[in-house]
C-alpha cells in the first residue's frame, strides 16, 4: 500500500527522485497524468491497466460528453515514465506545468496512487481539509450507515 509523505526537490535538469519506500513498490516504469486538486496522479503500470478498463467499461465512454471529456484529461495526457537506476524520474514539461511543480514538492501515498503537489499548494490543501475534518469524518459515518 502507498502511503505517507515525502518532500523532494526538482533538480536543474528537471528530475525528481522518487522516495524510495516508494520506488520498491512501483517499480521501474509508472504512469503520470493529471490528477483532480491541482496534483498530478502517478500509478504503477498494474494500477493503470485497472484505472484505464474501469474508465472504458462497456463502451460507455463514448456514449456521453462526460466520460469523452474524463478520459481525454485523464488518458490522453497521460505519460509512461521510466525510473532510473538511482530512483529518478522526469515529469514532462506539460504535466509539470499542468500541477504548478517547481522546485519544491511533495509525494503523497493515497494507497493505490501517489499524488505529486507542489509544496505549497499541498500545505495549502491540507490546512484545509484540516480545518473540517471532524465534519467530513462525521459526514462520512453518516454515509456509511446508509
Amino acid at each position: 500500500m502507498l502511503i505517507g509523505e515525502y518532500r523532494h526537490t526538482i533538480d536543474d535538469k528537471n528530475r525528481l527522485s522518487l522516495p524510495s519506500k516508494f520506488r520498491k513498490e512501483m517499480g521501474t516504469k509508472v504512469v503520470v497524468t493529471p490528477g483532480l486538486d491541482s496534483c498530478l496522479f502517478i500509478f504503477t503500470m498494474n494500477e493503470w491497466e485497472k484505472i484505464s478498463g474501469r474508465l472504458s467499461v462497456s463502451g460507455s465512454s463514448l456514449l456521453t460528453a462526460d466520460n469523452r471529456g474524463f478520459n481525454r484529461y485523464l488518458l490522453g495526457r497521460a505519460v509512461e515514465v521510466e525510473i532510473d537506476a538511482v530512483g529518478r524520474m522526469l515529469i514532462p514539461e506539460h504535466l509539470r506545468l499542468r500541477a504548478k511543480l517547481e522546485i519544491k514538492v511533495t509525494f503523497v501515498g493515497v494507497k493505490d496512487r501517489v499524488e505529486l503537489w507542489n509544496e505549497a499548494s499541498w500545505d495549502a490543501y491540507v490546512h484545509d481539509v484540516e480545518l473540517k475534518a471532524d465534519s467530513l469524518a462525521e459526514k462520512l459515518g453518516k454515509e456509511s450507515t446508509n
